[in-house]
């Protein structure tokens, strides 16, 4: 399986996608499709690391724990982020995000996340790799 991601459509809030050849795959790609409800990944230059530490009580949780650490970290920090590594333990995950300041000019943020919900929310294997999806509330 290619890591890639995607959006689905689910009323007023956008379902972000990651499928991976690895669970820790999927989580970067739902990462990106985050990132990508807010600007063009690509656009998103890596001048700086962040570091994020997760738990929860399964696949399932850790992702809406993931995904929201991500969302804070970019409130608080004014950042986007374009480029993720996740490493996963059980349901421990330890990931860089590394990216920029937004730039309102050259990142033209369409929308501002609110969180990542349980609604759709889904981490198994998916046609010999991992999916992993929720929706987030924009």
């Amino acid at each position: 399986m290619d890591n890639h991601w995607e959006h689905f459509e689910h009323g007023a809030d956008i379902g972000v996608r990651g499928l991976g050849a690895t669970k820790a795959a999927a989580f970067e790609q739902a990462a990106l499709a985050l990132t990508a409800v807010i600007t063009d990944p690509p656009r998103v230059v890596p001048v700086s690391t962040v570091h994020i530490r997760c738990t929860a009580q399964d696949d399932e949780l850790l992702l809406v724990e993931w995904l929201n650490a991500l969302i804070y970290e970019m409130a608080v920090r004014r950042m986007l982020f374009g480029h993720f590594h996740v490493a996963l333990d059980g349901t421990r995950l330890e990931a860089q995000a590394t990216g920029e300041p937004v730039s309102v000019q050259r990142h033209q943020p369409a929308v501002e996340i609110k969180g990542a919900t349980y609604t759709a929310l889904r981490v198994a294997p998916s046609d010999g790799g991992w999916l992993a999806q929720t929706v987030v509330d924009v």
